[in-house]
């Protein structure tokens, strides 16, 4: 399937990058597959629950990112690839796999993903979500607590410790190689419609 437009969408935690990931579902349905990064964080059950707590989740080598380029690669040839699962209660990979087949538009997203240039040549669109840091820690306690089950301390200290010293030192660095910087994420309309409108020319090809 060599007509595949992979669109990649970085940015800090809290950023939007899943607001704007979700709002190009919504709008073109079927037609668009999602491949989350969160979901190749590495396996680690040699490890207790309360040694897993204690991991820093906002490093490179969190994840297998290896195993996501092998399966980027795989998608764009057409073939179909077997996606982990990651369970943030347990800190751990699922047990649960999901298949995913590669599509006309195929959306790569993450916080990482263009720290690794192997994986950055793979995309063909390139998009940071650029969010003010005050507001994407809160995104992050909302997140986290209501969603993930956290304490607020937990979160709070997480943040200090590993997200925010490994977003300056590698996630921020890595939006020298977007190709697009979209302030507010799925916030920003303008953005977004123009992002649309380069999904749609493609689509209709």
């Amino acid at each position: 399937m060599s007509d595949i437009l992979m669109i990649g969408i970085a940015g800090g935690t809290g950023s939007g990058k899943s607001t704007l990931t979700r709002r190009i579902k919504e709008y073109f349905g079927e037609n668009v597959t999602v491949l989350m990064h969160d979901n190749y964080y590495k396996a680690h059950d040699e490890m207790t629950y309360e040694e897993r707590t204690h991991l820093n989740y906002d490093h490179p080598n969190a994840f297998d990112t290896d195993l996501m380029i092998e399966h980027v690669r795989r998608l764009r040839n057409g073939e179909d690839i077997i996606c982990p699962v990651y369970d943030f209660s347990a800190h751990n990979r699922s047990k649960e796999t999901i298949t995913i087949h590669p599509n006309k538009v195929m959306i790569v997203e993450g916080i990482l993903i263009f720290e690794c240039k192997e994986l950055t040549d793979l995309l063909d669109i390139k998009i940071f979500v650029d969010t003010d840091a005050d507001v994407r820690i809160l995104r992050r306690i909302r997140r986290d607590v209501e969603e993930r089950g956290r304490s607020l301390t937990s979160v709070i200290t997480q943040y200090l410790n590993t997200v925010k010293p490994m977003h300056e030192q590698f996630v921020e660095p890595s939006k020298k190689y977007a190709d697009i910087i979209v302030p507010e994420g799925g916030q920003n309309h303008v953005a977004l419609e123009m992002i649309m409108q380069r999904i749609q020319s493609h689509i209709m090809q």
